[in-house]
């Protein structure tokens, strides 16, 4: 059975490297190990970053272009269903809804997100198609709660709506860390919130005994100078890691002693599970899509502050035992609910609810 796979944002065959492949990459292969052969229909980005009205046109009059290839690929290939991953009001799926319709076939969207308040403005256009592609869809996977609410609240009454939570891709556990080397950060470096995450960092790791504590940052980017001028000054040792590649972090996981990232508006992030299934306690706040991902465990709210994150690091630090128990249960919870095994029978029974067995 073949299905079609779409991701608006950006296509899974990219050369650079990001979360969004990655998630892409990780989706196609919990389907083929369903059994599925998985067609990428169609590198056609729709992301329009500016609020540029002229160029939102531009990008739907070649959507339109692009269908026509695409029902008569579909007709050969003999798609079973259409599957987008990723349609919100900046990159809306322009595509698969026409598409899925002239084939008579299923239409399926992962982690789609509605924003009402972008009908107006510089995005309506991109906006009003994003909101027709959702409302087109015969399933939805939701990723989050906090995605589900307005999903809920604006769902047809045809629509089907299922929890598919963050996985790795991975089908097993990596070993796990004798949390003995230094804590660990992982994010990238840019502007809003990301360094919005690391100015909250800074201002925790300053209230921290003095000299007794090393942290490791992996990541790099445009905001660099200002990762490092926050840092700079503090009374501890930070060690800058750079970008590292897949395997590189994967082998600094394996030795760290806990990983902290406040998670500042973050959708739900990936590192948490990566860090959680090599053992990791996580020292973040408690934040929509955040907890979603996180062990069972009380968490700071936003309201502590730096105070919060503080305290529960410290914790952590203090006690090997707490630092066991908690890395223990982090590696469960990932290992019950976070890797892609799990994920792909969600996908199975998403796509049996419309008639598309694997």
């Amino acid at each position: 059975m073949r299905l079609a796979f779409y991701a608006p944002l950006k296509s899974p065959a990219h050369p650079v490297p990001s979360g969004d492949r990655n998630i892409a990459r990780a989706l196609i292969a919990a389907l083929a190990g369903l059994g599925a052969e998985i067609d990428l229909a169609s590198t056609l980005n729709s992301r329009e970053g500016t609020g540029d009205a002229e160029k939102q046109q531009q990008i739907h009059a070649a959507a339109q272009v692009e269908i026509a290839r695409l029902v008569r690929t579909g007709r050969q290939q003999d798609w079973a269903a259409w599957i987008t991953y990723h349609n919100y009001y900046k990159a809306p799926d322009l595509l698969g809804p026409a598409v899925a319709r002239a084939l008579r076939i299923p239409y399926l969207q992962i982690e789609s997100t509605r924003a009402h308040s972008r009908l107006e403005g510089q995005w309506a256009a991109h906006a009003a198609a994003a909101e027709a592609a959702s409302d087109a869809a015969d399933v939805i996977f939701y990723v989050t709660e906090r995605d589900a609410e307005t999903l809920r609240r604006d769902a047809p009454a045809q629509q089907r709506l299922v929890h598919l939570p963050p996985f790795l891709d991975r089908d097993t556990l990596p070993a796990a860390s004798p949390l003995t080397a230094p804590m660990l950060c992982v994010g990238m470096m840019r502007d809003g919130d990301k360094l919005a995450s690391y100015a909250l960092l800074a201002q925790t790791l300053a209230l921290l005994p003095a000299d007794t504590w090393t942290l490791q940052i992996a990541g790099d980017g445009p905001a660099r100078a200002r990762v490092a001028a926050l840092m700079a000054g503090l009374r501890g040792e930070v060690q800058f890691l750079g970008a590292l590649d897949s395997n590189t972090l994967a082998d600094i996981y394996a030795q760290a002693s806990l990983l902290i990232w406040p998670g500042v508006n973050e959708a739900f992030g990936m590192v948490y599970l990566e860090a959680q299934a090599a053992g990791l306690p996580v020292v973040a706040q408690n934040r929509p899509g955040v907890r979603e991902v996180l062990a069972p465990a009380p968490y700071p709210s936003v309201e502590d502050g730096p105070q919060g994150l503080a305290e529960m690091a410290q914790g952590l630090r203090a006690s090997p035992a707490k630092r066991a128990e908690a890395g223990a249960a982090a590696r469960a919870w990932i290992q019950a609910h976070h890797l892609r095994p799990q994920a792909a029978r969600t996908l199975q029974a998403g796509l049996a609810a419309v008639g598309v067995t694997l």
